[in-house]
C-alpha cells in the first residue's frame, strides 16, 4: 500500500525504515532521502512506525 503519494513511499519501505531505527516519520523519510511534503501521510506513517516498534 502507498503511504505517501508525494514521495511514492510504500508501507513496506516505512516498516523497513522503522526496523533500521527511525522513530518518527521525518527520520524514516530522511533515511529514504526525502521529506513529507503535504503532510497527509504523517499520522498514518506515525502509526505504522509505532506498530513496528511494538513488534520489535
Amino acid at each position: 500500500m502507498v503511504v505517501c503519494i508525494c514521495n511514492a513511499i510504500r508501507e513496506k519501505d516505512l516498516r523497513a525504515a522503522a526496523r533500521k531505527g527511525a522513530q518518527t516519520p521525518s527520520m524514516a523519510y530522511a533515511q529514504m532521502g526525502c521529506r513529507a511534503r503535504c503532510g497527509q501521510c504523517v499520522s498514518f506513517a506515525r502509526e505504522i512506525i509505532k506498530t513496528e516498534a511494538a513488534t520489535a
